[in-house]
Order: structure tokens, then C-alpha cells, then sequence
């Protein structure tokens, strides 16, 4: 079992000792942790992870079109069998090479391309 907290905070250490985690330079880690910090807003963007923290991955027979992306670096990569489960309605799923938990932040050109990929059948 993997120990998320150790290696968010290994990812963290490593930016912070001048190496980019993943594509996020320290300065960019910087800014958004000043983001938090300045607005008072760290423990309601937690809020998300405490009260999800039992069954955070568990199947939510979701019956809306869903897509998945599934991004290396992110704590869980949701196998398609899962996806399938889950999202009974599932219209995409893909496993992308490089990206993690902030795949938005990390990879934005990828993130977008996976985004109107997912979703383009419903144009």
C-alpha cells in the first residue's frame, strides 16, 4: 500500500531542494501555497479529502456521462474495469503518460486536450 502523505510531502521536499516536481518549479509551488495561506482557505480546500476519507475510492454507480483520464502521478490510477463500475456511463477512458494529482496545474495543454476529447461525443 502506498503511503500518499509520504510521498506528497517527498514531492514537496524535492521542489522545495531546487528540483520541479513533476512540472512545477518551487516558485509555482510557492505561489499557490501563498494562495492558501493568504486567503485562509487551506482547510476548506481540505474539506474534500476529510470528509471523503473512507471510502474516497470507492465504486459511486454514477449513471451520468463520465470520463476518466488517468494520469500517472495521481494517487489512485483508476483501472478501466473500476471506471467501468463506477461510471455506468463511462464515454471515455484514457491513460495519459505524464501528469498528476494537479494534472490541470501540471499539464494544462494535455489536461484541456483530454478534456474536450472526453466529452467530444457529446457535441
Amino acid at each position: 500500500m502506498i503511503d500518499h502523505d509520504a510521498y506528497s510531502y517527498e514531492q514537496i521536499s524535492h521542489a522545495f531542494d531546487g528540483h520541479p516536481a513533476g512540472e512545477l518549479t518551487r516558485d509555482e509551488i510557492l505561489d499557490n501555497v501563498t494562495l492558501y495561506w493568504l486567503t485562509n482557505t487551506a482547510i476548506s480546500s481540505a474539506r474534500l479529502y476529510w470528509e471523503n476519507k473512507l471510502s474516497f475510492f470507492g465504486v459511486k454507480n454514477v449513471s451520468i456521462p463520465a470520463a476518466v483520464s488517468v494520469f500517472p502521478g495521481e494517487l489512485y490510477q483508476a483501472p478501466r474495469s473500476w471506471a467501468e463500475r463506477a461510471y455506468h456511463n463511462l464515454i471515455y477512458y484514457n491513460e495519459v503518460d505524464k501528469g498528476g494529482h494537479f494534472a490541470a496545474w501540471e499539464q494544462p495543454q494535455l489536461f484541456s486536450e483530454e478534456v474536450r476529447a472526453a466529452f467530444r461525443s457529446l457535441r
